[in-house]
């Protein structure tokens, strides 16, 4: 399984969101290939899931059943939350 961080520029951000992601994968117990990329970069096939800020979210080149959209991307909490929804 891959996972893509997005942020609109794909720089800091996305970076900080990648390494919560291995973090939150980490405690739940599942591996995943994680990065991160910049919203004007992504395709649909680049991934199977895509984590990004619920402001992006919809200009996401992807299947909204691909998306996870988060409140706050700084929120690890949050993040682990859904993170196990969607992939359990």
């Amino acid at each position: 399984m891959k996972i893509i961080a997005v942020c609109g520029h794909g720089l800091g951000s996305s970076f900080m969101l990648e390494m919560n992601i291995k973090k939150a994968l980490a405690a739940i117990g599942v591996e995943a290939e994680v990065e991160h990329s910049d919203l004007g970069s992504v395709r649909a096939e680049d991934a199977d899931y895509f984590v990004m800020g619920h402001d992006i979210a919809g200009s996401a080149p992807v299947p909204a059943e691909k998306v996870i959209a988060l409140k706050s991307i700084i929120d690890k909490a949050e993040l682990e939350e859904k993170l196990r929804e969607t992939l359990a």
